[in-house]
């Protein structure tokens, strides 16, 4: 019925604290609970999210848990409503010991942001726990010759709670004989005694049974009882004295077996066996204090059994008998005091409060990436933790509370330069000597998209034969993207432009994945000889990043033209007709045939040979200049008909070639005016020679304002190329380009024909060509001058080339002045193309 009636005291106890302490406050940024011990699991301690200032919503969300530094979890989080319960019974006893104040660390640890909580659980003691004696039973052996006065120490009870539900008082059964003493000790605590006040008799009462009692100060008060059996002896009447009440010495952790901790001593007035004296611990010694110690029965040394740590234990008392040899023999009691002392025997240990987090590249500086905390079993200075970082690495520690640090960014990330910092982290203690730790935890930077495509050059110039199959590839490009996953996917895609007012696209098409482009059709040479792509490579981030690449596409000549007549002319009927004397003399000059090929390079290259001849004795034809001449002499037995089949052949591979008929007439009495056009060509000789020189002087001028306007250019480009700028003349294989204009200059001093060509303007718009020819094998030193551009149809070139050949040498010779006019015109033309163009590049 009793312990019934103290177990319902006990739960209205609880529960009247349950209503009175569950509160919380907070203290240095710091939540503390105070709880009594014993709770029943599933108990509301308090509401931990209103106290974080968290939602419920985000208690889910941000991760909501808790971390205790005991390892051992006596407390959850109800994740529904945001309440601290607790999930296992707590015994103050057990975690806190006799410690006066019992706080429970824990950490409440919330993510996006990663965040650290400081919690405080305090522990109130209730009267749980009754007061004990080691021995229910103590046999005392008093001499009856003992004097009133006498002391005699007796075990003192333990109660493991504190505060006023500790020890308070003990109480000693009545009797006739004896008293009870109470002392205090050193820290603080009553040792019992019982004081001899009548002197004993053991012929009237050889025992005396005592009732001893220990009380608490709890309500109701809890109490212990042992029973002391005073057995009166006959004889010995002088017990051992020690030198000392009470001997006080200092150890060192870890002092190796063996070492002497303190010697003790007594004295006994007897004499013979009565005297002789031996040592060893009092009967109430705990185990622990029989494994870690020894005392010498003889010497009373008391020494070191095994190694001491002093965070288990920061003291010892123990109690040290001596007793004689007599009948009955007598005791002597003394108390040893033990301090231990602490040395740095522990290193730090570094914890991880959460595991770090990737880290995005563009976080800014400050980004917490993980939570650690740092803990030392040593005190003092021993227990002091420093934490540092191994330099390199672009973190840095935050100290945040009570010995807790939260690692930061303290640069900005680049994870194409490192993609995982393995972050090294050093605890230090304060002892000597100084003891350290290491941990490595490893951070892994997350890709954002902040590289573009990267062609592996900027410019290509790719080189296509005219009339090349459909479908066919002009070349790949290549961009790399440093990014990763998703980000590194890179797509290709031609950018929108036009090439002789037509859609770039119709002309070629790119593969998206691999870069490749693809002709949509053959290309003409004579229509387009170049033009160029944009191309653009896009990754697949987001946002999505770009570069552009250009790309030069020259068409190359193939010989797919034959050559075309220009003189004679094909209007003139299938064949020509042509007049000479029959005086005619060896050599006479009879006609000549003048013909044009549309293709460019060794391709118009045009060969003269005559395939069929009535009398082919009689005339023969320049391999190179298409003048038709006599062998010999024309005679009377010759023909005056004479059929000449002419065939006019390029230098292409394969050959092209025409022919052209030419029927000569021989003429009796038929006088060609040579004599009078060599006076009046000394006569316009004479005429056009100042003029001649003017234009000759003209054209060498220009030429050097040519030389000297590359000469300053080259210069300039040279200069700026240290810079940023980049040379805006480039050689090539056919000639010099300008990339801005598109310029560009073709020269052939090979074979029998020398030619200059001059293409210029943007690729995208029609081209202008320039186009010299001089065949240094023509009589009248032919000068033909192509123009407009190349996308003129090319009958009305020769249209042109036709009517520029009048049937009189005298006026083709009179055309020279003319055309060395517009040579020049057009040399000036192109110089201040060239100027102006290559000067805007150099100021860009």
């Amino acid at each position: 019925m009793e312990i019934m009636m103290r177990k319902m005291r006990r739960k209205w106890w609880i529960a009247g604290l349950l209503q009175a302490l569950a509160v919380w406050n907070i203290i240095e940024a710091q939540i503390r609970y105070t709880i009594p011990e014993e709770l029943n699991e599933g108990t509301v301690v308090g509401n931990i999210a209103k106290d974080l200032d968290l939602k419920l919503s985000e208690v889910f969300e941000r991760n909501l848990r808790l971390a205790s530094e005991s390892g051992k979890q006596y407390f959850g989080v109800d994740s529904a409503k945001g309440e601290l319960v607790v999930s296992e019974r707590i015994d103050r006893e057990t975690l806190c010991s006799q410690s006066a104040t019992c706080l429970l660390p824990l950490e409440a640890i919330v993510e996006n942001p990663l965040q650290l909580y400081r919690v405080e659980i305090e522990i109130q003691d209730i009267n749980d726990n009754s007061p004990v004696f080691q021995n229910n039973e103590k046999v005392l052996n008093i001499a009856e010759s003992t004097a009133p006065g006498a002391r005699f120490r007796l075990e003192a009870a333990q109660d493991p709670d504190v505060g006023s539900n500790s020890l308070r008082t003990y109480t000693l059964s009545k009797n006739e004989h004896f008293a009870l003493n109470l002392k205090s000790a050193k820290d603080g605590s009553q040792v019992p005694e019982l004081v001899l006040e009548k002197p004993l008799d053991r012929e009237k009462q050889s025992t005396i049974s005592l009732m001893l009692t220990a009380l608490d100060g709890g309500k109701p008060a809890r109490s212990g009882t042992a029973e002391i059996t005073v057995r009166v002896l006959d004889n010995n009447d002088n017990a051992p004295v020690f030198e000392k009440a009470q001997y006080d010495a200092q150890l060192a952790e870890n002092t190796s077996p063996g070492a002497v901790v303190v010697t003790v001593k007594a004295q006994d007035l007897d004499d013979g066996l009565n005297k002789e004296i031996s040592y060893s611990f009092g009967p109430h010694t705990p185990d622990v204090l029989h494994r870690l110690f020894s005392v010498d029965s003889v010497t009373g040394e008391v020494k070191v059994k095994n190694e001491i740590d002093f965070e288990t234990d920061q003291s010892f008392d123990v109690d040290i008998v001596a007793r004689d040899q007599g009948t009955p023999p007598m005791e002597g009691l003394c108390s040893v005091h033990l301090e231990i002392l602490d040395m740095n025997d522990n290193a730090p240990e570094i914890v991880l409060k959460s595991l770090p987090s990737p880290v995005r590249e563009d976080a800014p500086v400050g980004t917490v990436v993980a939570l650690i905390s740092a803990k030392d079993l040593d005190t003092g200075e021993n227990g002091k933790v420093s934490l540092t970082l191994s330099p390199g690495a672009p973190f840095s520690l935050k100290p945040s509370i009570s010995n807790h640090y939260t690692l930061i960014t303290d640069q900005k990330l680049d994870r194409e330069s490192h993609s995982v910092y393995n972050v090294v982290i050093v605890a230090a203690d304060s002892g000597s000597p100084q003891l350290t730790s290491k941990q490595e935890i490893v951070v892994s930077v997350l890709d954002v998209n902040d590289n573009p495509p990267i062609f592996t050059q900027p410019f290509y110039s790719v080189y296509v034969k005219e009339n090349s199959a459909a479908g066919s590839i002009l070349c790949s490009v290549s961009a790399s993207d440093p990014d990763q996953g998703e980000n590194a996917k890179v797509s290709y895609s031609v950018l929108d432009s036009r090439v002789l007012d037509t859609p770039v696209s119709s002309y070629i098409y790119i593969n998206s994945d691999n870069g490749s482009i693809y002709t949509m059709h053959s290309f003409d040479y004579e229509k387009m000889k170049v033009f160029q792509i944009q191309v653009q490579a896009k990754d697949h981030g987001s946002p999505s990043l770009s570069s552009n690449a250009t790309v030069h596409v020259f068409i190359l000549d193939q010989n797919d033209n034959a050559p075309a007549v220009i003189y004679p002319s094909a209007v003139m009927g299938s064949a020509s007709h042509q007049r000479m004397p029959r005086s005619a003399k060896a050599g006479h000059l009879v006609t000549k045939v003048t013909a044009v090929d549309a293709d460019s390079g060794h391709n118009a290259w045009i060969s003269y040979r005559l395939a069929e001849a009535a009398d082919a004795s009689l005339f023969s034809v320049n391999l190179h200049t298409g003048e038709v001449r006599t062998k010999r002499s024309v005679s009377e037995q010759d023909d005056s008909s004479q059929r000449l089949l002419i065939e006019i052949k390029d230098n292409g591979e394969p050959v092209q070639s025409t022919t052209v008929t030419v029927d000569v007439l021989i003429e009796d009495g038929f006088h060609e005016p040579v004599s009078d056009y060599r006076k009046k060509s000394a006569e316009v000789s004479k005429k056009s020679g100042k003029i001649t020189l003017y234009l000759i002087i003209s054209l060498a001028s220009v030429s050097l304002l040519c030389l000297m306007t590359f000469f300053i250019l080259l210069v300039k480009c040279a200069r700026g190329s240290r810079g940023s700028s980049s040379c805006c003349i480039r050689r090539s294989e056919s000639g010099y380009k300008n990339p801005n204009r598109n310029l560009q200059i073709q020269l052939n001093t090979d074979g029998p024909i020398k030619y200059v060509e001059v293409l210029g303007g943007d690729m995208m718009s029609q081209s202008q060509s320039f186009g010299s020819y001089l065949s240094p094998m023509s009589e009248f030193s032919d000068f033909t001058l192509v123009k407009p551009s190349s996308t003129t149809d090319f009958t009305d070139t020769l249209n042109v080339l036709d009517a520029s050949l009048p049937d009189s040498t005298w006026k083709f010779e009179s055309q020279q002045v003319s055309t060395l006019l517009e040579t020049i015109s057009s040399n000036m033309w192109f110089c201040c193309s060239l100027l102006c163009c290559c000067s805007c590049r150099v100021w860009c």
